[in-house]
């Protein structure tokens, strides 16, 4: 969704950075889901594509592994083998799985990765309980590490992000039934749901490779500001994208009347299309009548497409777009800052290049 160069050779590298982190993952986090009880690891299993809903093997379209592809993209940076950071990569990623479980629910979203989501197939309760298992086993993962006090370091710096995490998701529950929601609250709880984790990925990565104080800091800055730049990116695709990509209906987050940075940006900008938009957004809103007066409520998809039209008119798809651009730009100048070993430094540019531009 944002202009910045992104070559071939750099898609490469990211895409080989995110399927070595799943290869480095996925024996460790089968391991660590089989040991919750058969009832809860038959919704994990299932939410994560192993298997089907009657618990046969199956191979699901699987998540991008992005956080854990960072933890031992970070350790790399720093000079320890990406093997070393297996448990804090596993524990990143059982935490943002329990969000996307609690997620789904809360959103009442059907569809998660082409296939129905583990609520809707398994009940409410039963994905909620799978979610707070898998919450539960993210700190038991790092108190079996034989890292001594950067267990200690991690766990509580995991529970923050957690909490971040919790905090935001709240607060973008709250904004549902608020009329006025000021763009600084959306970019503030946008850091704490999103680029919280993202930030504490960065920094597990870099502790658990033995990095100084400075490139740990470094590290997690870097991961704050990709964390922006991604949700910038993903509330893009919820209105715009691709349904073949996100995996998701066409301008899901209009459906839902979500009030992502796009939509904020726009209903901020005092514009008449502002206005047109905050009326639609509206409870009981429809699109108007042919003569631009009140008229029949429009059908879903038209009136999906309006509004998106609307947010586009009034300035939000470019404000979120270039303010993609930014974050991104202010996280790579973060991990320079880190000096993070060539190589690694490289494949994790381009790693938060493919992060911002998933319409490819």
């Amino acid at each position: 969704m944002t202009t910045v160069p992104h070559t071939a050779d750099e898609h490469h590298t990211a895409l080989d950075s995110l399927r070595r982190a799943r290869e480095l993952l996925d024996p460790a986090l089968r391991t660590w889901v089989h040991r919750l009880p058969a009832p809860v690891a038959r919704v994990a299993s299932y939410h994560f594509g192993w298997t089907d809903a009657e618990g046969r093997p199956d191979s699901a379209p699987a998540g991008k592994a992005l956080r854990p592809a960072l933890v031992f993209g970070c350790a790399e940076a720093v000079g320890a083998a990406p093997e070393d950071a297996v448990g804090p990569a596993v524990a990143v990623e059982l935490v943002h799985n329990f969000s996307l479980l609690h997620d789904d629910i809360l959103d009442g979203d059907t569809t998660r990765r082409h296939r129905a989501t583990a609520w809707s197939v398994f009940g409410s309760s039963a994905a909620l309980l799978a979610g707070d298992a898998l919450l539960i086993h993210a700190g038991r993962v790092l108190t079996e590490q034989p890292a001594g006090l950067a267990s200690l370091t991690g766990i509580r710096w995991l529970s923050e992000a957690t909490t971040q995490l919790i905090e935001g998701e709240q607060t973008d529950i709250s904004f549902e039934e608020r009329t006025r929601v000021t763009l600084a609250e959306c970019l503030a709880m946008t850091e704490r749901k999103t680029a919280a984790l993202l930030a504490c990925s960065c920094a597990l990565g870099a502790l658990w490779g033995g990095g100084s104080p400075e490139a740990i800091e470094a590290m997690r800055r870097f991961g704050t500001h990709l964390g922006m730049a991604f949700q910038l990116t993903d509330d893009l695709l919820g209105i715009w994208g691709d349904p073949a990509v996100t995996g998701k209906p066409a301008g899901a987050d209009l459906v839902s009347r979500k009030k992502s940075l796009p939509v904020v940006a726009a209903l901020d900008s005092g514009t008449p299309a502002a206005r047109r938009l905050a009326e639609l957004y509206l409870p009981g809103g429809g699109a108007p009548g042919a003569d631009g007066g009140p008229g029949r409520q429009a059908p879903e998809p038209e009136l999906t497409a309006r509004l998106a039209g609307l947010v586009e008119e009034a300035g939000g798809r470019a404000w979120a777009e270039q303010a993609a651009e930014e974050e991104l730009r202010l996280a790579l100048q973060c991990l320079d800052a880190a000096r993070p070993e060539p190589a690694a430094g490289e494949r994790l540019a381009a790693l938060a290049r493919l992060a911002c531009r998933r319409d490819r």
